[in-house]
């Protein structure tokens, strides 16, 4: 994080931490910028926000938001500023103390101060649209946000699912401070993580093609987010000053963060970049003060106490921690004896720069302009624009280090030479700009099969650019993007939805030739002979009719339980194992144990995929409750763990057997770019998270079949479907 001089923080707004009560000025003002602007709702549900300028744009944009789901919003907010805990008890200290080890609410306020006026003029209308939405629906509260304050937008200003700070382990933040708390101090002990849990992979997918591979002549772009449902709002926001951008708005953000305008689309996908790094610090203690070496000379370390209140069941209690950072970041833990500061990537004023920056972009050259913020840290980035170009840029911020040192390690911080240096440059990173082939992909894999023959080279770049590799959906994407010239808007979508899953292809086999060694007088020769016949001649593709599915499904995720300790002592992936190492037995208890799972939930092993695989949408809570008893829709598409391009992240919930999503799919759209933007998309569920709106469930069926909507970009389109058309406050 910058620091900030004395002179500075003289400019700072005081932090508001309760309600306040609108004054009359302040509503005149909030009432004055309603009047100019205008929502229109189509009949989805979709807002189309219009104003004189960009900061009307923002204000009645956040608005529209609020209508829909204003908790959503507040939930995000109160994640941003570590006060979870106020509204959740203590179970979210530890939580909010990581995040205020990062985000000082100070600091945030007098980056306010010292913004451009245009940004400072967005973050006020963002405040004031959200304030005016609370003062003209009393009957909402607030859990705790009630007022919001401008220099709040910096607090979330990158629109990614896991943001960085996320990375930083909580159980190993709590040993360390509730260890100093103990007494341990400087011999605190770092705690093993968790097991990973093999849950449904975040990511999303994104396609590009060039107008030669295009039946139309035209660029296209495939915008497909894989994050928990309701994540985003579909959102349409213009104004006078040339802004015009429609796609998925993250709750509670003021921009566009995945999407399009008449001559640019965008799209991100979470990066395998390594751009978090841990620091080994050496710290001494000398007369209650703490100080770190850095090549042989004593430094203080910056220390602050750091107040989380939390809710209890009697009112607000509070603690206390005086926290600790070095050069490099904050102090996380501690392991061997040394504590570990992360560094991170720390600008938020450049990072909410840059995120408004890119939906006004009119072509490469302004988009390349905004890219040398370095400030889209998580993500790498599809483009496609109206002038036939598209494009793939790998994260956008990758500090120069030394190359000869293991960074997915903590490496040593009292060398300086071990710091990191300026951000590679755009040119430096293992980017695609129109390749011969006229396609482009990623898929959470890495970037060197990014466009087939005209991907970057690996040996050409740092470790450290990227630390994945490929994974089945990237082996999909390219199957269906290779050698074909002929795509239109229709078919792209179609092959978004394509029911092809690689990641079952070398897993499936190898329990056929175990099945194969296994001895006629074996007893279960006889007794799963019809269920590796039924998979035998499986395709690998997902659907609501298929038995395989099911069977494989259930079979796959048993086997993985039982071989994950084996796996991870033997170095490799689950998967892995299960294709070259799995036994005889392990496979054959496996497939049995699936088939006694099937028949004892749906009375047959014999059970469609589509009886097993279910959406359901009944409330507007903000976690989800499922019920067998209640409607659900049957969901074809599967995890994108086994190469689904189309992913449906589901279990059972407490008192299921059916499986239900909660995460995947969350918003898709095909645009293409020409001398008018075409695009369909879906969302989850429907726009608005009010049980009561004819919008909370209105897209259901067509998210479940993958059948996109048309959407409504120009103003006689969005006329000819208006249901609705109104100001904020209205």
């Amino acid at each position: 994080m910058k620091k900030l001089g004395s002179t500075t923080l003289v400019l700072l707004v005081t932090l508001t931490l309760g309600a306040c009560t609108a004054a009359g000025p302040e509503v005149a003002r909030w009432e004055a910028m309603a009047d100019d602007v205008t929502i229109t709702r189509d009949d989805w549900g979709i807002a189309h926000v219009r104003g004189p300028t960009d900061a009307h744009a923002v204000f009645g944009a956040i608005y529209a938001q609020a209508e829909d789901d204003f908790h959503r919003i507040e939930r995000n907010f109160l994640l941003s500023q570590g006060r979870l805990a106020e509204a959740e008890g203590e179970a979210e200290i530890w939580r909010d103390l990581r995040m205020k080890l990062f985000i000082d609410p100070v600091e945030m306020q007098a980056l306010y101060a010292e913004s451009p006026r245009w940004l400072a003029d967005l973050m006020d209308a963002w405040a004031d649209g959200l304030n005016y939405y609370l003062h003209t629906h009393p009957a909402v509260t607030p859990r705790v946000l009630a007022r919001f304050e401008p220099w709040m937008a910096l607090t979330f200003s990158e629109g990614s699912i896991g943001g960085d700070i996320e990375r930083v382990s909580l159980a190993q933040l709590e040993a360390f401070y509730e260890g100093r708390l103990e007494g341990t101090a400087l011999d605190g002990q770092a705690v093993a993580e968790l097991p990973v849990d093999r849950e449904e992979p975040r990511g999303s997918n994104g396609f590009a093609l060039a107008p030669s591979n295009t039946a139309t002549g035209n660029a296209m772009l495939l915008i497909n987010p894989h994050t928990s449902f309701f994540f985003r709002s579909e959102l349409h926001m213009s104004s006078d000053e040339g802004l015009d951008a429609y796609g998925a708005a993250t709750w509670g953000q003021f921009f566009i963060y995945q999407g399009f305008n008449e001559r640019v689309g965008w799209m991100h996908t979470s990066s395998g970049v390594d751009n978090i790094d841990e620091y080994l610090e050496t710290v001494v203690e000398r007369g209650g003060r703490y100080f770190y070496l850095v090549d042989g000379e004593e430094r203080p370390l910056s220390t602050r106490t750091v107040t989380v209140p939390y809710r209890t069941g009697s009112g607000m209690a509070k603690r206390e921690f005086a926290v600790f950072r070095t050069h490099h970041g904050p102090i996380v833990r501690a392991q061997d004896g040394k504590w570990v500061a992360t560094a991170l990537m720390e600008e938020p004023l450049s990072a909410l720069r840059q995120s408004w920056g890119r939906t006004k972009a009119r072509g490469l050259a302004d988009y390349l302009e905004n890219l040398e913020l370095h400030t889209n840290s998580s993500n790498n980035t599809v483009y496609a624009d109206s002038a036939g170009n598209i494009a793939y840029w790998h994260s956008n911020f990758v500090p120069r280090r030394r190359s000869d040192l293991d960074w997915t390690n903590p490496v040593d911080g009292s060398v300086s030479a071990n710091d990191w240096g300026e951000p590679h440059s755009v040119a430096e990173s293992p980017n695609v700009v129109n390749p011969a082939v006229g396609w482009l992909q990623n898929t959470n894999n890495w970037p060197y099969s990014a466009a087939g023959p005209d991907s970057p080279r690996k040996s050409d770049y740092p470790a450290y650019f990227e630390s994945g590799g490929e994974n089945a959906r990237g082996i999909h994407a390219i199957r269906v993007l290779e050698n074909r010239r002929d795509f239109t808007l229709e078919t792209l979508a179609a092959a978004a939805f394509d029911s092809e899953m690689p990641g079952f292809e070398p897993l499936v086999p190898a329990l056929l030739r175990a099945w194969d060694r296994v001895p006629a007088s074996d007893p279960r020769k006889a007794r799963l002979a019809a269920q590796v016949a039924l998979l035998r001649d499986w395709d690998y593709r997902w659907g609501l009719e298929s038995v395989a599915t099911s069977l494989a499904t259930y079979w796959a995720e048993d086997l993985t339980e039982r071989v994950a300790d084996a796996a991870r002592d033997a170095g490799v992936s689950p998967e892995d194992f299960i294709a070259f190492r799995a036994s005889i037995d392990q496979h054959l208890r496996s497939l049995a144990a699936a088939s006694d799972r099937l028949a004892a939930d749906f009375g047959d092993w014999r059970t469609p995929w589509g009886e097993i695989n279910r959406f359901q949408r009944l409330t507007g809570d903000l976690v989800q409750p499922f019920s067998d008893g209640e409607p659900s829709y049957p969901v074809g598409f599967h995890s994108g763990r086994w190469g689904s391009l189309a992913s449906f992240g589901a279990r059972r919930a407490p008192g299921t057997v059916r499986r239900y999503g909660t995460s995947g799919n969350s918003f898709v759209a095909v645009v293409e770019l020409g001398d008018r933007v075409r695009a369909l998309a879906v969302t989850a569920g429907g726009e608005s998270g009010d049980p009561s709106s004819p919008h909370f469930d209105d897209q259901v069926q067509r998210y479940a079949e993958g059948n996109l909507r048309p959407v409504y970009f120009y103003p006689e389109d969005v006329s000819a479907h208006a249901e609705r058309v109104y100001r904020p406050g209205g």
